[in-house]
């Protein structure tokens, strides 16, 4: 969901809705409120669409990463493990004559 192209989307619905809601009741107050109302219906069901989004995104990471067998954690410390355990560089020894 590319949120300027929803926005824009969004007015283009309420300007229409708006409109309709104008000529069907013919108040202008009205109208406005029910565009308030149908304005704050989109808003909340973007909202559901972005944690819907969310949650997909999260349960896919952890299905990838728990079908490997190793968490992001155990990754971490074998990497300290790794470079704890690599071998050290040979000393240079400097002698002064």
């Amino acid at each position: 969901m590319y949120a300027p192209r929803v926005f824009v989307s969004m007015i283009g619905t309420l300007a229409v809705f708006a409109i309709a809601a104008y000529v069907m009741s013919g108040s202008f107050w009205m109208a406005l409120g029910e565009t308030i109302l149908c304005a704050v219906i989109l808003q909340i069901g973007y909202f559901i669409g972005i944690v819907y989004l969310v949650r997909r995104e999260k349960a896919q990471m952890d299905s990838a990463r728990s079908s490997d067998g190793v968490t992001a954690k155990s990754r971490a410390d074998a990497g300290v493990r790794d470079n704890l355990t690599a071998e050290a560089p040979a000393r240079v020894h400097i002698q002064d004559h």
